[in-house]
């Protein structure tokens, strides 16, 4: 259905134009949207008009003009006024309308696609028959980027006309919505499917956005796919990099599929795995014992790549007061830093922990 907002933005531009009054109705005589308020009677002729097998009609000052979506009558054009001009501006404006009509029925039908495409609903049949009737090109390259950004912050609500009037008109690029949370961008990539090619749209988009008042916009996409069969594909790896991210890249606004590392295989444990992995790790400890100071060193040591020299000058602190702190730790879980095993089983079960508080969180919400 097109909105009434761009129906007025129609009217008042021919009314502009030809100066007579246009109004557009229903088939029921409802007023949708008029240039001026001057059709209150033309309603009641408009029933028996819609129910005649004539195009056009002319009643007092008014003349009536049907508009059709294929065999449906959708829209009753009335124009006020018995000039040279009206019958022309009439037909013009009701040929207008229907081309309004068609462009905005088959972008709702490649959109309705698209959603079912992402959720996986269709038939393999179904999606090259669809894709071949609204001339959607079926093997080209393309990524599915998946745009969040933060809720109750002014524009975000805005968020899907922003990128509707961002992609504008292209053929070949898609945005949609599949839930109330993000908006889905389905991209083309047949000039340049490289993975910074993709990273540089993506950052594109997070500009735009901001730009536009939109505030904590994060984007994740997944990975390329070659056939339409295959978008849901990467849409479920955008969503799984966006929820990763949100737990072991907190920093990070644009995040792919293939650079979520081993927090990728974290996020698919089940939690009472999780949960043994840690007893086994910390034993009777709790890794929520651990102090700030004990957890800002961890941190840097990881950083520095076990090296106790550089992570020592980086924390402003002598060696032998490091070296303290590793064996403090030692002591306390079982585990060294210094040895490069015991370095790994601590630097992923902290990233399990962090996991599990996230879905705790989540779980809750």
């Amino acid at each position: 259905m097109i909105s009434n907002q761009i129906l007025q933005n129609t009217i008042d531009g021919i009314r502009d134009i030809s100066h007579l009054e246009i109004a557009v109705m229903d088939a029921d005589g409802r007023e949708v949207v008029s240039t001026a308020a001057v059709f209150e009677d033309a309603a009641q002729a408009i029933p028996d008009f819609a129910a005649s097998p004539a195009d056009s009609q002319t009643a007092g000052p008014f003349q009536f003009f049907k508009v059709f979506d294929e065999n449906t009558l959708e829209y009753i054009i009335v124009v006020y006024g018995n000039t040279d001009n009206t019958l022309l501006i009439g037909r013009m404006a009701a040929f207008q309308l229907r081309g309004l009509v068609g462009a905005f029925k088959e972008h709702y039908d490649k959109d309705s696609f698209m959603k079912n495409l992402l959720l996986d609903n269709l038939l393999l049949i179904d999606i090259y028959e669809r894709a071949k009737k609204l001339r959607i090109k079926a093997d080209s390259p393309r990524v599915v980027l998946l745009v969040e950004s933060e809720k109750n912050t002014g524009r975000d609500e805005d968020v899907l006309a922003i990128m509707q009037e961002y992609i504008g008109t292209s053929p070949v690029d898609f945005v949609t919505a599949v839930d109330e949370n993000d908006v889905v961008v389905v991209k083309d990539l047949s000039e340049d499917s490289r993975n910074s090619a993709i990273t540089k749209d993506a950052e594109a988009i997070e500009t735009y956005l901001t730009d536009a008042g939109v505030n904590g916009v994060r984007i994740a996409y997944g990975t390329v796919v070659g056939e339409l069969k295959e978008i849901s594909k990467s849409y479920k790896e955008a969503r799984m990099a966006l929820d990763v991210s949100r737990i072991f890249f907190e920093e990070r606004t644009i995040i792919a599929y293939n650079q979520l590392g081993i927090g990728r295989l974290i996020y698919q444990l089940p939690i009472p795995l999780c949960r043994m992995f840690i007893r086994e790790v910390f034993k009777d400890k709790s890794p929520d014992d651990f102090d700030e100071e004990t957890l800002t060193t961890i941190g840097k040591f990881f950083e520095n790549n076990l090296n106790v020299s550089e992570t020592s000058r980086q924390l402003f602190i002598h060696r032998n007061t490091l070296v303290y702190r590793l064996d403090k730790l030692l002591k306390s879980t079982g585990l060294d830093l210094r040895v490069f095993d015991d370095a790994i089983t601590f630097k992923i079960a902290l990233m399990v922990v962090k996991y599990m508080k996230f879905m705790d969180q989540d779980s809750r919400a």
